[in-house]
């Protein structure tokens, strides 16, 4: 065999190599994760009684003349999709965790009037990081920012005494992926009631 056929082969050989690395790992990061997020319980608490977590939230839009934001709280765990043999046990891996870094929170109604900055509060993104495994976790987030108590139309219910209440459903996804990069989300939803309630 000629030297320079000898290199031929080998210089082949790195390229297709090369190729096949290329597109382990794209299989890899665009695939499915082999894990997905799961909610457990999704409650809140009215800045008005921080400790009082539960369904629904009642949101004070106006406290002893104070303004709060409510705090949401989210039990999170993995599942693995292929759950294995039956009578045969799948473990999930390190790489099989989810960190979540962002949520955003959708308010609607049930009557469909829904235009944000009218007839419920505006949607928001938020910051949240968490390292998801298949042990659940608690996850405190902002579900009702200071700002949408100050904009229409919550800041129409001050001095109404309770009398007026707008009734949503506020939707939360949180966004992650995988150890791998592969993205996950999970939404869950929870009532939140709007109104000037007496103060505790």
């Amino acid at each position: 065999m000629s030297v320079g056929f000898r290199q031929f082969i080998a210089g082949g050989t790195v390229i297709a190599a090369s190729l096949g690395a290329v597109s382990c790992g794209d299989v890899v990061r665009q695939g499915r994760s082999p894990a997905f997020l799961v909610i457990d319980a999704l409650v809140a608490a009215s800045g008005a009684t921080p400790g009082q977590l539960g369904v629904p939230l009642n949101s004070d839009v106006l406290t002893k003349n104070t303004i709060n934001d409510d705090i949401g709280q989210v039990t999170l765990r993995t599942l693995l999709k292929d759950q294995g043999a039956p009578g045969v046990l799948a473990v999930p891996s390190v790489i099989n965790a989810i960190k979540i870094t962002r949520y955003r929170v959708e308010f609607k109604r049930a009557d469909g009037r829904n235009k944000a900055g009218v007839d419920v509060p505006y949607p928001f993104d938020g910051g949240v990081t968490a390292t998801i495994t298949e042990s659940p976790s608690d996850i405190p987030f902002e579900i009702v920012r200071h700002t949408a108590k100050l904009e229409a139309p919550l800041s129409s219910l001050v001095t109404q005494g309770g009398r007026v209440i707008i009734s949503t459903i506020a939707d939360v996804t949180f966004y992650g992926a995988d150890l791998t990069g592969n993205e996950a989300q999970v939404t869950g939803s929870i009532s939140v009631n709007f109104g000037d309630f007496a103060d505790p």
